[in-house]
């Protein structure tokens, strides 16, 4: 089973492999995406990654407030999108 978890505060210039690459460090991660604009394709500052769930709520507790390119990063498990 996988979780997703919310990252934000991201570096404009991340990219889905840097961000998937820092989280492995910390556990198994599935896949990583950074979310765009859709009219201009730049990155909005912040992702998603899928982990394993065993390892998400240590990885959300140990990332959170961590720097990554300079910020520090908001690490939460994501919330389902409300319509």
């Amino acid at each position: 089973m996988t979780t997703t978890l919310y990252v934000g505060n991201l570096p404009w210039n991340t990219t889905a492999d840097e961000l998937g690459q820092f989280f492995s460090d910390y556990g198994q991660v599935d896949s990583s995406r950074i979310i765009t604009d859709r009219e201009t394709g730049r990155s909005r500052g912040f992702g998603f990654i899928e982990v394993e769930e065993a390892d998400a709520v240590r990885m959300a507790e140990e990332l959170n407030g961590k720097d990554f390119g300079g910020r520090p990063l908001t690490v939460n498990e994501a919330k389902p999108k409300q319509m």
